[in-house]
C-alpha cells in the first residue's frame, strides 16, 4: 500500500486529536480546503471522501496522492460550488480554513447545510485572538478564535453537542513563535508586492510542507513525544478543534 503523505509538525499534533474525534457511524465525508491531501488521504481510507481545494497547485498534488493511495476518495478543484446541489455528508471537515474567510457566519451556515440530519461538523482553527501575529497575517488569516466565540458561532448556526478542545502545547507554542519570526520578514516583502488576502491564503496550504518521504518520517517520529504530551496533558496549546452535530 502506498505510504501516507507526510505532515508538518503542526499537522501531526492536529491529526493526533482529530483522528480521535472522527465519528464511527459516518460513511460520506467532505473536507473543505483539503490542501495537498495530507488528511484527505487518511480519511479516504476510512470513509467515502470528497475533498475541495481551490488552489490549483495544491489540488494537483492532492489529486495525485489520492489516486495513488488506494482509498475511496476524490478531490475537486474549487469550493462548495463544485458540489451537486443535493450532495450531503455524514461528516464535514474544515481544518485551518475558517480563519481565512471574512464572513465566517456565512461559511458555517453553508457547511452545516451540507450535513445530513445527525451529521457532524469537525473543524480546526488557531486559538485566541490575543495571539494574532505576523505568522497569521502572512498566510491571510482574518482572525483567531477564542473558544467562547467559536462556541457561540456554532450555536447560532443551529448545531448542538458542541465540543471544543485546545491542542498543540508545548511544541505548538514553539512552532508559532518560529512562524511569527518568518512572518515578520515575509510581511515586508508582501507589503512591497501588494499581495491580497486571497493571494496569501492561496499559498498558505503549500507553506513549509514536507515533500520527501525521509523528511516526513523524521517529522512523524520527531513529534511523537509531543503528541504523547498533549494526550497526557490535554486542552493546552495555541490550536483549537471543534466538533458539533446537526440535530436529526
Amino acid at each position: 500500500m502506498t505510504p501516507l503523505p507526510p505532515l508538518t509538525p503542526n499537522a501531526w499534533l492536529r491529526w493526533d486529536l482529530v483522528s480521535r474525534l472522527l465519528p464511527e457511524n459516518a460513511y460520506a465525508v467532505l473536507e473543505i480546503g483539503c490542501g495537498q491531501g495530507g488528511f484527505g488521504v487518511r480519511l479516504s481510507r476510512m470513509y467515502r471522501y470528497v475533498g475541495l481545494e481551490p488552489d490549483p497547485e495544491s489540488f494537483r498534488i492532492a489529486s495525485e496522492r489520492m489516486a495513488a493511495c488506494g482509498g475511496h476518495g476524490e478531490v475537486r478543484n474549487g469550493d462548495l460550488s463544485a458540489l451537486k446541489p443535493a450532495e450531503t455528508f455524514d461528516l464535514v471537515c474544515a481544518f485551518e480554513v475558517i480563519e481565512h474567510l471574512e464572513d465566517d457566519d456565512k461559511a458555517l451556515a453553508e457547511w452545516a447545510a451540507r450535513l445530513r440530519p445527525g451529521g457532524w461538523l469537525l473543524l480546526s482553527t488557531p486559538a485566541f485572538q490575543h495571539r494574532f501575529g505576523p505568522g497569521d497575517a502572512m498566510v491571510g488569516h482574518y482572525r483567531r478564535y477564542d473558544p467562547a466565540i467559536l462556541r457561540r458561532l456554532l450555536q447560532q448556526t443551529g448545531l448542538v453537542d458542541i465540543e471544543l478542545y485546545q491542542y498543540g502545547g508545548p511544541l505548538g507554542y514553539v512552532l508559532e513563535a518560529a512562524r511569527n519570526q518568518i512572518g515578520r520578514r515575509r510581511m515586508a516583502a508582501l507589503a512591497r508586492t501588494g499581495a491580497t488576502m486571497e493571494e496569501r491564503t492561496s499559498g498558505s496550504g503549500r507553506l513549509l510542507q514536507p515533500r520527501s518521504r525521509l523528511r516526513g518520517l523524521a517529522t512523524q517520529w520527531g513529534t511523537w513525544p509531543f503528541r504523547w504530551l498533549q494526550r497526557r496533558f490535554p486542552n493546552h496549546g495555541p490550536g483549537l478543534v471543534a466538533r458539533a452535530r446537526l440535530p436529526r
